[in-house]
């Protein structure tokens, strides 16, 4: 009894679900596009102030330490 319940409520809860008002399509307007014959160009001036940048060299620096790694897989296997 119990499972022809079931049945009943899930049938029921699927045809309720398809009988609900389908939404509209939202119609999209279009635009029409036009091909640009000419183009301008604009001069672009660069700067030319020097900035500069320091670079400490220190056996212990973070970045050397994280580029220089090793993995047991880095290792030499003999054949």
């Amino acid at each position: 009894m119990k499972t022809i319940a079931t049945l009943i409520f899930v049938l029921f809860i699927g045809v309720a679900a398809q009988a609900q008002t389908a939404t509209e399509e939202v119609k999209v307007a279009t635009v029409e596009m036009t091909i640009v014959t000419e183009t301008a160009f604009e001069e672009v001036t660069l700067e030319t102030t020097t900035e500069v940048a320091r670079l400490y060299k220190r056996n212990n620096a973070r970045v050397n330490k994280a580029l220089s790694f090793t993995t047991k897989r880095n290792k030499a296997k003999m054949a």
